[in-house]
């Protein structure tokens, strides 16, 4: 395993890695503070500058207030050099001793508080640990070549939760091998000091302990020995007996506590070495080889579930992205409610009429259209006029004006409304592929490992109507964009719009265009028989149903007035929409005529209908969604390939752990 731990394939990964979980949790407005930074810090602190197997074990003497951690300090050192006194939180800073071989080796030091985030000075005078700031070092052949000691202000000196060197304390004990932690009668059953360690031992990777029990000389031996191991089962629980590396009892003594002597320390169990033997024979390789096995294992296990949070993050996103253009697609429908249809029937018709054949239009020059055609088709026009009598509300030109705008006026409020809420209410068809990308969104999302306040999609059937109902949150990242939409004139975002009505009713060139390859596509359609027909439809006073339509769309009869209505069975983007025109069979139409005659309006209708539907979406995402749909759109696409390159990264450093 140390060859796999020092693989450089596994290096790479771990660095790529630390750097872009992160990186993806912040892009999708994660709280990274919360859970990835601890994570990467532990990679900083445990990892990276530890991995060579020649690097000295970092042991750290940590313990409540007044617990005697400077003097077991000065203990194994062999001299005073930490300050000791009555007083808890007496020291401030962290204090480093090492062998003086170790000191003079070139960017040890700097390797070594890296973690610290800043490089150590020299210790002058003991009395500069009494005042905060940055870590001091000391020089003591006493310690081992393969040790650096650390000792740590204490972690517990404070009230109501509020530690004033916990962070000091937190930074030194997260970065360290082994632990020597020391209590005393009044605190060894103290939770939350025990729960605060067996945190630095636990957290990510399990690292091992001495425990030296600071009593009154009439305790007992069975008395400490069990009083350390409340202590031991509360830091590790069942695997005490693992990771205890040894249990010491140091007597109280007056002559210690005042800095006259140095503490004298004893094994508690039977099997125990010496505290000095314990420290000298320590296997530094092995315990180096078996801490970095297990905090890989813990960060790769981390890894992973930050990565999954951040793939539930980025299916939320897509799936509030197709909610709000599904959103959308239904407000541009709404301002579609009215439209001239006849207008538009009308100039495919000139369209139509430009491009017939040269011997068509010579015969209609000529007169050669005789008057049955034109009784025949005009008897047409007045049965279809007559089925939707009652049905459809002519509206001059005035009116349907003030109908588009109020149309338009209505779907850009409820536009605000959809992109402004803190969440999004849709209904969505069951068929649609969107609509099914949407469903296995939520199902991810709910099956997955959700953060702490955040809201959770959900769907409904509703019953009978083939739709589903979505109930999506807003993603986070869109959040400043809300924000800002909130800060504009919306009455001046809503005239600038109703100003641009006219996109509904005027032709553009697209849809010149669009009409031009609809009617050279129906000709294309036309076979020779068809067209044999055409030529003699005059002569023979023979209409066809397609004359007798164009005869009537020509003269300005429209069917149905201007309200032809268009059922738009789709109910997600522009791609599944489409124009299904409403013809009774009791109209006294054919069959076949009535065929005809959708198969020649539906393409007509369908053609202005999506030029439309286009404009007002580019219209609506100009004034009021652009910039959340961009940013939501930039950010899923982005983060969606960090965290497949995470997903390669992560593999590569599973293969190698378990090769």
């Amino acid at each position: 395993m140390m060859e796999n731990i020092n693989d450089q394939h596994l290096n790479d990964a771990l660095k790529k890695v630390r750097s872009d979980i992160p990186r993806a949790m912040e892009m999708l407005g994660l709280d990274r503070h919360e859970t990835a930074d601890p994570w990467a810090q532990i990679i900083d602190k445990k990892l990276l500058t530890r991995l060579s197997p020649n690097f000295p074990l970092t042991i750290t003497i940590c313990g409540g207030g007044s617990s005697g951690k400077s003097t077991l300090f000065n203990t194994i050192a062999g001299e005073h050099l930490s300050p000791v006194g009555g007083t808890a939180g007496l020291n401030r800073r962290v204090l480093a001793s090492a062998h003086g071989e170790l000191l003079e080796k070139e960017n040890f030091l700097s390797a070594l508080f890296e973690p610290f985030g800043t490089r150590p000075i020299p210790l002058k005078h003991k009395d500069e640990l009494l005042t905060p700031g940055q870590p001091v070092y000391v020089l003591s052949n006493a310690i081992s070549k393969n040790l650096v000691l650390l000792d740590t202000p204490d972690f517990d000196t404070g009230a109501k939760g509020v530690y004033v060197n916990r962070d000091v304390a937190r930074q030194a004990l997260e970065s360290s091998d082994i632990l020597i932690y020391i209590f005393t009668n009044s605190n060894y059953n103290n939770r939350e000091n025990t729960d605060f360690i067996s945190e630095m031992l636990t957290g990510i990777g399990m690292r091992k302990c001495f425990l030296i029990y600071r009593v009154y000389p009439s305790f007992q031996t069975q008395e400490v020995q069990e009083h350390a191991m409340t202590v031991a089962k509360n830091l590790y629980g069942g695997l005490a007996d693992q990771y205890v590396l040894g249990v010491y009892r140091a007597d109280e003594d007056n002559a210690v506590a005042s800095g006259e002597k140095l503490m004298t320390l004893r094994p508690v169990r039977k099997n125990d070495p010496s505290f000095a033997e314990a420290l000298m024979n320590i296997d530094s390789a092995g315990i180096r080889r078996e801490l970095l096995s297990s905090i890989l294992n813990d960060v790769l296990a981390r890894a992973e579930e930050l990565l999954e949070q951040a793939k539930i993050s980025n299916t939320a996103l897509g799936l509030y992205l197709d909610a709000l253009q599904t959103a959308q697609s239904h407000c541009v429908r709404q301002a579609l409610s009215h439209f001239p249809v006849d207008r538009v029937t009308k100039h495919f018709v000139d369209i139509w009429l430009s491009t017939d054949p040269p011997f068509i239009k010579a015969m209609r020059r000529t007169g050669h259209l005789i008057e049955l055609p034109f009784k025949i088709a005009s008897r047409t026009a007045k049965t279809i006029k007559d089925a939707f009598a009652g049905r459809e509300k002519a509206l001059d030109q005035e009116n349907f004006g003030d109908a588009i705008k109020e149309d338009l006026l209505s779907a850009v409020n409820r536009m605000r409304y959809h992109t402004l809420n803190p969440q999004i209410s849709v209904l969505a068809a069951l068929k649609d592929p969107v609509t099914r990308r949407m469903s296995n969104a939520v199902d991810r999302i709910r099956a997955g490992k959700v953060l702490k306040r955040q809201k959770i999609p959900r769907k409904e059937v509703e019953q009978g109507k083939g739709v589903l109902k979505f109930i999506v949150p807003v993603h986070p990242v869109v959040f400043p964009q809300q924000e800002a939409m909130k800060c504009l004139d919306w009455k001046s975002i809503q005239e600038s719009i109703l100003s641009q009505q006219e996109v509904i009713s005027e032709f553009s060139v697209d849809i010149e265009k669009d009409l031009e390859d609809l009617a050279n596509g129906f000709r294309r359609e036309m076979g020779m028989w068809t067209k044999i027909r055409q030529m003699f439809a005059s002569l023979l006073n023979v209409v066809p149903a397609t004359a007798a339509i164009t005869y009537i769309l020509s003269t300005g009869d429209p069917v149905g007035a201007v309200g032809i209505k268009v059922k738009l069975t789709g109910l997600f983007g522009l791609h599944d929409l489409y124009a299904l025109i409403a013809i009774p069979a009791t109209s006294g139409l054919k069959r076949a005529d009535q065929a005809q005659l959708k198969e020649m309006l539906g393409p007509i209708i369908q053609t202005w209908l999506n030029s439309k539907l286009n404009a007002i979406k580019d219209l609506f995402e100009k004034e009021i969604t652009g910039s959340i749909i961009r940013v939501a759109e930039d950010t899923f696409k982005s983060s969606g390939a960090l965290i497949q390159r995470i997903d390669a990264e992560i593999a590569k450093w599973r293969k190698v752990m378990t090769s």
